[in-house]
C-alpha cells in the first residue's frame, strides 16, 4: 500500500463526517423552512376540517396534511446520517420508547378524567362544542 493509499484511508472518516456536518445544515434549513410552512398549514387545515364536517365529523384536510408531513419527514431523514457514527460512539435509547404522543396521552387522560368528573374542564369542553357546532352550521352549502 503507498503513502497516498494510507492518507487517503486514514483522512475518509474526517470527509466522512464533514460531508454530514454539510448534509445535516442542509437538511436543517429545509426542515425548518417545511416546519415555518406547516404551522399555518395546518392551522387552515385544521379550521378547514372543522367548518367541512358533517355530523360532528371534521374533514380529512387536517390528516392529509398530517401524511404529507409524515413522508416529508422520512424524505429529509434528518438525523440519517448517524448511520455513519464510528463504533466507539454510543446510541442508546435515551428517551426510551416514549415520544410527546406519550406525554399528550397521559394529560388528555388526565383532562377526560376531569371531564368525567364534572370539573371546570366539562364546562370549557361544552362551550367549545357548541362553538364548534354552530361553525359547522353555518358553513355555506357545498
Amino acid at each position: 500500500m503507498t503513502n497516498m493509499q494510507k492518507e487517503e484511508q486514514h483522512e475518509s472518516p474526517r470527509w466522512t463526517m464533514l460531508r454530514d456536518l454539510g448534509v445535516l445544515q442542509v437538511k436543517l434549513v429545509v426542515d425548518g423552512l417545511r416546519d415555518l410552512v406547516l404551522v399555518p398549514a395546518s392551522l387552515i387545515a385544521g379550521i378547514i376540517s372543522l367548518v367541512s364536517g358533517k355530523d360532528g365529523r371534521p374533514g380529512p384536510q387536517l390528516y392529509e396534511l398530517l401524511v404529507f408531513g409524515k413522508q416529508t419527514e422520512k424524505w429529509i431523514n434528518l438525523f440519517g446520517a448517524a448511520n455513519n457514527a464510528p463504533p466507539e460512539v454510543e446510541q442508546p435509547q435515551g428517551f426510551g420508547d416514549g415520544d410527546i404522543d406519550a406525554i399528550v396521552g397521559k394529560l388528555e387522560t388526565f383532562v377526560v378524567d376531569e371531564v368525567k368528573r364534572g370539573g371546570v374542564t366539562k364546562q370549557a369542553k361544552q362551550r367549545l362544542d357548541k362553538i364548534l357546532d354552530a361553525l359547522q352550521r353555518d358553513k355555506p352549502a357545498d
